[in-house]
């Protein structure tokens, strides 16, 4: 019977050591998958923090897009507004020579040469040819304005295009 006992001892205490075996396993398992849970974790807030920085910088590209946006707005009011005035005093400029002309008719008519009509109408034609001038460098300048924003843009997308690509 003592043999039994020293053997029933000898079972129990190798089975508690193969229990305390499997636990120190199952332990280093765990310890194991925590740690590559860890290491996912940290590789996952890294490339959040790498896409907040795009997106960051995105944002910021975008916001100087609309100020440039605006200005070109504003700087093609500004020329619009000028092309109008100039228009305005080429349509005032013809309306005098137009009113000249008719009077310089009527006094041909009457068989009357008036010299100061003749100058007037010299001058309206003038006034005429300038404001005619001005009109169109307004609308020159104002379509050299909206080309360079366009040109500008293409060429800030196809260097936006490259820096992707690369």
């Amino acid at each position: 019977m003592s043999q039994i006992d020293e053997l029933q001892r000898r079972i129990i205490a190798a089975l508690d050591r193969i229990g305390q075996g499997l636990e120190d396993r199952q332990a280093g398992a765990d310890v194991q998958e925590v740690e590559t849970l860890r290491q996912q974790l940290e590789d996952e807030r890294l490339a959040c923090a790498q896409l907040e920085e795009r997106l960051k910088k995105l944002h910021e590209k975008h916001d100087a897009q609309d100020e440039v946006a605006a200005r070109a707005r504003q700087e093609m009011a500004g020329k619009i507004e000028a092309l109008d005035r100039d228009l305005q005093s080429l349509r005032k400029a013809n309306q005098q020579l137009r009113d000249n002309n008719a009077a310089l008719r009527e006094a041909n008519a009457r068989g009357l040469a008036e010299p100061h009509l003749i100058n007037k109408a010299m001058l309206a034609e003038l006034e005429g040819l300038r404001a005619t001038h001005a009109a169109d460098r307004a609308e020159a300048d104002a379509i050299l304005a909206e080309l360079t924003r366009i040109l500008e843009g293409g060429a800030a997308d196809s260097d936006e295009t490259q820096s992707e690509e690369a």
